[in-house]
Order: structure tokens, then sequence, then C-alpha cells
């Protein structure tokens, strides 16, 4: 057993409320090895921004789950060394069990997300009061989920949006003790979220995906007020990235995103954790091809693989100063 606090580590609750009291929402970016780590404690620091370091399940078995142990306690130390000790949560995304979740708060997570997604409301409730009566002895925080979001991202599916029910969130709550809850109001897992004929075309001829659900998040904030919400699935795919992909290579199709602004009016209400992955897996790819592109004898990681961590670092300082609002709060 090894507890976060012994990293170096926080969990979500103290972030949380700061960040409904400030109109904000925390960062919550997911990583799977060393230039990813390095990209976003180095982007939130040099924006003052407490993060939250999101592992899937999928990550976990990918990078070992004893080694990112200790990549988040030298993700702390990082952060010092570069000169401000910033707030960092290292956070289990999707866990879709009693046994993996325990897991990770046995190796040193200081929050979980149980998803019970899939599962009936009454064995949703039930999966979900179990992670969180074992994470209360530890002091890990727990994200739960209502509503299904469509898309894929590593192990998680799904063909179309359950939209969350206003009707169940107090009932949900009050039932499992959860410290916050993901909800479902038209976000969407994955680079292709939207099929191009769900969306419009702007003045410039950009495809606009259909607009978030804004009177669900408002209907679930009457009932929940003050509750600390997350948005899964809020990546905006920069459509640059997808031109510098595909014109060296790719063959991203229908690659469409959540507008900007979209999650910048979110992140000034209750919602105060949105998750971002897909952008960064764009923004490192579309470097990587650049690079080979340019220089196709390159053989050196270190030389395609530190231009899309400085790309990455950049990304997600625009992410915290323009869009989630999260820079200078600490």
């Amino acid at each position: 057993m090894v507890s976060y606090k012994e990293l170096g580590l926080v969990n979500t609750r103290e972030g949380f409320k700061k960040a409904m009291d400030g109109g904000y929402a925390i960062p919550a970016f997911n990583f799977n090895n060393m230039e990813q780590l390095q990209a976003i404690v180095a982007a939130c620091v040099e924006t003052r921004s407490p993060v939250i370091l999101q592992v899937s399940s999928g990550a976990r078995k990918y990078a070992n789950q004893t080694l990112l142990r200790y990549m988040a306690q030298g993700a702390v130390e990082y952060a010092k060394e570069l000169g401000l000790n910033i707030p960092i949560t290292l956070h289990l995304d999707h866990g879709d069990s009693f046994e993996l979740c325990k897991s990770c708060i046995d190796m040193g997570f200081s929050s979980v997300m149980i998803d019970g997604s899939h599962l009936s409301y009454d064995e949703n409730v039930a999966l979900t009061k179990k992670v969180v009566e074992y994470a209360r002895q530890y002091d890990v925080t727990v994200e739960g989920e209502l509503g299904v979001l469509a898309g894929v991202e590593d192990e998680v599916s799904a063909e179309h949006h359950t939209y969350t029910r206003p009707e169940e969130v107090e009932d949900f709550v009050g039932k499992t003790g959860v410290d916050s809850l993901a909800i479902s109001i038209g976000t969407s897992h994955g680079a292709n979220k939207f099929k191009p004929e769900q969306c419009t075309r702007n003045a410039q001829g950009v495809l606009v995906p259909p607009p978030l659900r804004f009177d669900i998040l408002d209907e679930i904030m009457k009932k929940i007020p003050g509750f600390p919400i997350v948005l899964h699935g809020s990546s905006s795919v920069p459509q640059q990235y997808v031109e510098i992909i595909n014109s060296n290579g790719g063959t991203l199709k229908d690659a469409i995103g959540i507008p900007e602004e979209e999650l910048r009016r979110a992140a000034t209400s209750s919602v105060c954790k949105i998750n971002i992955d897909s952008d960064g897996r764009l923004a490192m790819t579309a470097k990587v091809r650049e690079v080979f592109a340019k220089s196709p004898a390159e053989f050196d990681p270190r030389k395609y693989l530190g231009p899309a961590r400085d790309e990455l670092k950049a990304l997600y300082k625009h992410k915290t100063i323009n869009v989630l609002g999260s820079a200078n709060r600490v």
C-alpha cells in the first residue's frame, strides 16, 4: 500500500472547490509516456495552473503501474525544480471495475473514476458506492458517471450518446457519496466526435458541431447546486494539426471536435474538471510526421519526440490560459 500523500500528490476536493468559486476548470490531461508528462508539467508550471494527470486503464498497462507511480512522484519534483509546487493529482480515467480502482488506490493514485455508466442505474449506484467506501479509507476522491458519451478512446467505446438525466443526479450523488460527477451533454470521445452531416458550416466554411446541451447542464446544477461536474471527451481537434497530419501521409477523415468557446463557457459553471486527450495526440503526431517528412533519414527519437513534446507544451499552455481559465490560479 502506497499513499499518494507520500508521493506529494493531492486529491481533487480542495481544487474543485477553488475552481467552482473562481469560475475555471482544472485541466485533466491524459499521458502515457515521459514526453507527455514533461510537456504537461512544464505547461502548467509556466502558466501557474493546477493539473490532473490522467491515466486510462490502457495507459496503465502500457506504461506499467509501478513506473507510473514514480513518474507521478517525479512530476511533483520536476514542478518544484521548475520553480513552482503546483497541485498535482494522479487520476484513474474510466475505471471499469472495483478491482482496478482498488489497485490504483493501493498504488498511490489520489483520485479514481469508476465508470458504471454501461450498467443499469441500480448496478451503477452499487458499484460506485463500493468504490467510494474503499477510497474514503485513504482520503482518495472518486468521480462517478451518469450518461454515456459516444466515440472511441482507448478501451472506452460507445455508438451513441445517452444524455445524463437531471432527475437522477441528486439520487445518484446521495446514494453513492461520490466527490464529482461526469455527465453527458454532447461531448464525445476521440478525434472523430461528429459526422459531417451532423454539423453546419460557419461563414469561414468550417464545420461546426451541434452545440452542447447547456440546458441539461443548467438542470443538473439546479438539482445538485455547488456540486463538482466533469466533462469528458472535450478535445477541440485543432484543424491545423489535422491538416499537418494529412499533408504528411496521414488519413484522418472527418476529425471534428468541441468548439473551445463552448468549453470556456462550461468552465465558468459547476464544471470544474475538463478532460483533454485527443488534442494532445494530434499535436504530437502532427509534429512527428512533420519532422519525418522534412528529415526522412532521422532515427534519433529525441529529434522527433523533443519537437512533439514542445508542441504539446504550447498547446496545453493555450488550453490553461484561453480555454479552461486555470492559468494563474496557483
